[in-house]
């Protein structure tokens, strides 16, 4: 069972079908595109556990994911722990590592490093403590993903504001505030892989942003290998290897978003239990022949897993988030003569007409380009001026 209906189930659907498993995709949202690939859909809401798992009982699944689809992280725990089917960690522990109030606070008690941070369910309350924090600071949800209801907020009296926009993109009405970490180089947000506890595979990217877009927090694009020092990468998977073992996790994948910041010290700002949006397990195995999707697969149903190692890239692999500056009807997407032969792969998601939106989170993405330059050098310089050779043109509406 695949929670949720977005495209990036797809290959997750490609690989289950080629190993002979048969998919029931389920959400709320019938047009879903993954709906029309897999073998049944329900109309269930992935956000209701009961509903959810009585579903999942009586279709005797024998495996369940929220792949990509951070809202039915739990709700698919809940599920394996209530039928006692393969998943990377218990309810509870997977709760921890999805509400990111109580992640802050167990990084916290087992002496990690952490920005300080406190939760609320109150604008109230936040208000209260608005002296506990240094400024500026980001307010988001506790539950959301794609940067959704996501703010940086540089002084006191636009704080309200924001705590509305999170709450407006909260599942469960509960916020964060933390500290503003100024980061050291880029940030780093990739899938990783663990086999009984033990992380087997752990990838770091380099994370980009578009400082222009109308939401500056929402990746643009991804880089591979990081270019983070081999001494924060190590320091960092240890990190992580002991972050699994505190929290008693199995076998699965990750998505991971961690950072080096201008205090010298490395941060694990996330970790869920399932594959990364935009493609990122797609993009390990192009970019490292990672065979990730399929281990993924396999794990969810209890399947043998195919050997894996930490990963060996090939080249030096982009992927590049196509998304409008504003509001409008797409019109074409251009691609200067000097990069297209390093053009792996275009995956556009609209045609000319189609209306599009700016770009406010990772829901607006209108699909992805990849691209292999042969050094570091190149991709740096293609990646510092995307908008030169790689323009999405849309007329306003």
């Amino acid at each position: 069972m695949l929670l949720g209906g977005l495209r990036y189930l797809l290959p997750v659907i490609e690989v289950a079908h080629k190993l002979g498993i048969y998919v029931i995709t389920v959400d709320y949202l019938p047009d879903n595109i993954a709906h029309k690939y897999s073998d049944e859909y329900h109309n269930v809401s992935i956000l209701d556990k009961e509903a959810i798992l009585n579903l999942a009982k009586e279709l005797d699944i024998d495996g369940i994911m929220s792949f990509a689809v951070d809202p039915g992280v739990v709700t698919a725990a809940y599920v394996a722990e209530q039928m006692r089917l393969p998943f990377q960690g218990s309810y509870k522990a997977v709760s921890i590592l999805q509400d990111k109030a109580a992640f802050r606070a167990f990084l916290t008690t087992h002496g990690f490093n952490v920005p300080k941070a406190r939760g609320y369910s109150e604008g109230d309350d936040a208000l209260a403590d608005a002296d506990y924090f240094s400024w500026p600071v980001i307010v988001k949800p506790v539950d959301s993903a794609g940067s959704k209801g996501v703010l940086r907020v540089d002084s006191r009296e636009n704080l309200p504001s924001a705590i509305d926009y999170a709450l407006s993109e909260s599942h469960s009405g509960h916020f964060i505030i933390e500290e503003f970490l100024e980061k050291e180089g880029e940030s780093s947000d990739t899938d990783s892989f663990s086999i009984d506890g033990e992380l087997v595979f752990c990838s770091f990217s380099d994370q980009r942003f578009d400082t222009s877009a109308q939401n500056p927090y929402t990746p643009a694009a991804y880089s591979w290998p990081s270019t983070m020092p081999e001494d924060t990468q190590s320091e960092l998977a240890s990190e992580l290897q002991r972050l699994m073992s505190l929290l008693e996790l199995k076998t699965g994948i990750y998505n991971i978003e961690t950072r080096l910041c201008k205090d010298g010290k490395p941060y694990i700002m996330e970790v869920s239990p399932r594959g990364g949006g935009n493609r990122l397990a797609e993009m390990l195995d192009i970019a490292a022949n990672a065979g990730i999707v399929e281990n993924a697969v396999r794990a969810a149903v209890g399947m043998p897993l195919n050997p894996m190692e930490m990963p060996c890239y090939s080249g030096h692999l982009a992927e590049v988030i196509l998304h409008a500056d504003n509001d409008g009807e797409f019109d074409s997407l251009e691609i200067a003569d000097d990069v297209k032969p390093y053009v792996v792969q275009t995956d556009l998601w609209v045609k000319p007409g189609d209306n599009v939106n700016g770009f406010t989170g990772a829901n607006h993405a209108i699909g992805t380009l990849v691209v292999r330059f042969p050094s570091q050098d190149m991709l740096e310089q293609s990646l510092s001026n995307i908008k030169r050779w790689c323009k999405v043109n849309v007329k306003q509406s």
